[in-house]
């Protein structure tokens, strides 16, 4: 397996769907993240086609934001547009939500399946499966309910909660890639 190492990263996406109903649901947590890491370093996102960009700067190192607008299960619609740039798949850090995991828990993964993750599955498509991953734990559905509805429900965990994962996971990211 190779080495996790923040110096190779240079475009960070975050998964999501666009749209106003979808702002705060668990499925929106690589948005949150983004959105997040340009207040912190005052980046502004712009539309390109099926996209919103922000770049950052972090310890002297330029970083291109991405949001994809398509739903979710298109998200590697934005692969295309990184072929050009040069950007090759050792180079991205996808943040995305994480069944698997319990609600704020964080966890780098570099390659494997899309374990079920219809985001993943559309980046693996467009790219291969050898990029880096954060994963944003939102756990498991408690109730009888589809994992379909529970990722785009709104966060059922406090406000404050959901707020301090995300900018601790800003953080984070911002401590990995100085590293």
């Amino acid at each position: 397996m190779e080495q996790i190492d923040g110096s190779k990263i240079k475009v960070i996406i975050g998964l999501g769907n666009p749209g106003v109903k979808y702002v705060c649901t668990r499925h929106n947590i690589g948005f949150l993240v983004l959105d997040e890491l340009a207040d912190m370093f005052g980046g502004k996102f712009r539309t390109k086609d099926n996209m919103e960009l922000a770049e950052i700067n972090i310890g002297g190192k330029k970083i291109l934001l991405i949001k994809p607008q398509t739903f979710m299960n298109n998200s590697g619609q934005v692969i295309p547009f990184l072929n050009k740039q040069g950007i090759k798949p050792e180079n991205i850090l996808v943040v995305h939500d994480e069944l698997e995991l319990p609600f704020g828990k964080l966890n780098f993964k570099f390659g494997g399946s899309a374990k079920g993750h219809n985001g993943l599955r559309s980046i693996i498509s467009a790219c291969g499966p050898d990029y880096l991953r954060l994963r944003f734990g939102i756990g498991r559905p408690e109730d009888r309910i589809s994992v379909g509805d529970y990722v785009l429900q709104p966060f059922t965990e406090t406000d404050l909660e959901v707020e301090s994962g995300i900018k601790d996971t800003a953080i984070m990211i911002e401590d990995f890639l100085k590293s």
